[in-house]
């Protein structure tokens, strides 16, 4: 049987698509496209599906992006849409390998989201850039000593609109950050996160208020995105998020 119709997992599938290609050089593995991330970008990409293939995926399949990857020592990693793909979760796992799965969500178009007052967009010239992105990665893990993060080529992709910079602030103190990347009428969130010592706070909650509030003003309809955790998706869907499926993400380490 095939999967049952979704406009949303469509819209999101061509926008995992169209992101990394603007910093990242594309290969056709078999029924895979590989992004490569260009150097100096500070981000590392995967191998995701190839958009609007219908083949049946294979171990083979795997294994021979996987190695492909290993070869020009790049992170071999693997992400999908498990019921845009659904023959890829068999096949990864034929390969010998299990992958984390994770709730994506939807913001729905009518539920309304105002802008946190204890957040607000970085511009790309700002100090306290660096130190979003320093407090961002503090959060991910899991302590309080946050380090000015070089934004590498983040300066220039806000400039062009293609991603945004979220803070939120207990007065002047940076407490959490996040982001978004824009692409037309679809952007996904990405990396919010808030160091141990203000968690419980809302600053969460603002951060990604004050994101999809900025992407709406910049005329996103569609905005989404991938939960650490079952506990993390809850937070999102008290703001207003709803379930539309699992993302897939294979990471081995090297």
């Amino acid at each position: 049987m095939g999967r049952t119709p979704d406009a949303r997992l469509d819209r999101i599938e061509a926008y995992y698509d169209c992101v990394p290609r603007a910093v990242a050089t594309v290969e056709h593995v078999g029924p895979f496209t590989l992004f490569v991330a260009d150097e100096g970008t500070g981000w590392q990409f995967y191998a995701r599906p190839r958009l609007g293939g219908h083949g049946v995926f294979t171990a083979e399949d795997v294994c021979r992006v996987l190695e492909r990857q290993q070869a020009l020592g790049v992170p071999r990693a693997i992400e999908w849409v498990d019921a845009v793909t659904p023959s890829l979760l068999p096949a990864v796992r034929a390969a010998g390998h299990e992958p984390h799965r994770y709730p994506l969500l939807v913001m729905p178009g009518n539920v309304p989201v105002a802008a946190d007052p204890r957040a607000r967009e970085l511009h790309p010239a700002e100090p306290h850039l660096s130190l979003a992105l320093g407090s961002v990665s503090a959060g991910f893990a899991g302590h309080d000593e946050v380090l000015p993060k070089d934004p590498g080529r983040q300066p220039e992709l806000m400039e062009r609109g293609d991603l945004v910079v979220v803070a939120s602030f207990d007065g002047n103190r940076l407490c959490g950050a996040g982001s978004a990347a824009p692409r037309g009428d679809v952007a996904e969130l990405m990396g919010i996160a808030v160091p141990p010592g203000h968690r419980g706070r809302g600053h969460g909650t603002a951060i990604t208020s004050t994101l999809v509030a900025a992407c709406r003003e910049r005329g996103v309809e569609t905005v989404f995105l991938s939960a650490g955790s079952d506990a993390a998706a809850e937070i999102y869907r008290r703001v207003g998020f709803v379930d539309v499926g699992t993302a897939c993400i294979l990471e081995l380490d090297d």
